[in-house]
Parts: structure tokens; sequence; C-alpha cells
């Protein structure tokens, strides 16, 4: 079998991408991602049509949404007058400028607790 071939498992009812082989059993993994399993090597099947299909239907549905308007939020603005404020902002701009979006995110964060703390509203 290679690696990625889709098959069913009657053992769980369900479609896994095949990994590799460890003993007597086969590895498969949900279809798009997560933890896996084994199943017995001898009884699983290539997955139909059908079932590929509804495999698929289902990781689309349970994948996380990221792109709804309520997790964009504006970037935390620098307080006037503060160094540490100042500092944090302008490591944003330097992991913008070199489009580094984890260096960006984590001065946001910072940004944020900073204010909290230092600058209660």
């Amino acid at each position: 079998m290679e690696p990625g071939t889709l098959l069913y498992d009657p053992a769980t009812d369900t479609v896994g991408e095949y990994q590799d082989k460890a003993g007597p059993y086969a590895l498969l993994r949900p279809v798009g991602g997560g933890r896996e399993w084994q199943a017995d090597a001898e009884s699983l099947r290539p997955a139909t049509d059908q079932e590929r299909m509804s495999a698929g239907v289902r990781a689309a549905n349970y994948r996380p949404r990221t792109d709804a308007p309520f997790l964009v939020t504006a970037a935390p603005q620098p307080a006037p007058d503060c160094a540490r404020c100042a500092e944090l902002a302008g490591l944003r701009a330097t992991a913008r400028t070199a489009i580094d979006y984890s260096v960006e995110t984590d001065a946001n964060v910072l940004l944020r607790k900073h204010r909290s703390e230092a600058h209660p509203a």
C-alpha cells in the first residue's frame, strides 16, 4: 500500500489515510489530520468514492475557520510617551516588513498585555 491511500476500516467504520505498517497492523490517520490508529491490515479495503467524499466533507466541516470577521481585530496602538510600547510597536513593524507573521503576532500579544498592565483604561 502507498502512503496517502484512503482505506476503509470496518472495525471502526471509518475511512483513514494509510501511513505505514507496524507489524501485522496498518497505521491509519483520519482524513484531514488527527491521531493515528492501528487497524487489522487484512480487513482493510480501498474506500469507495462515496466513502472518500464523505470523509473529505467531514474533515472540511471540522476544520477550524480563521477567516471569520470576529477574529480580525485592529492592532493595538502604543501609548504615547511609553518606551516599552514604542519598543514593541517597532518590533511589530520590523516583523511586518520581514513578513514574519509569528513575530508580528507575538509583538501584538505582548503590546496588548503591556497596555492592560501598565496603561489600564
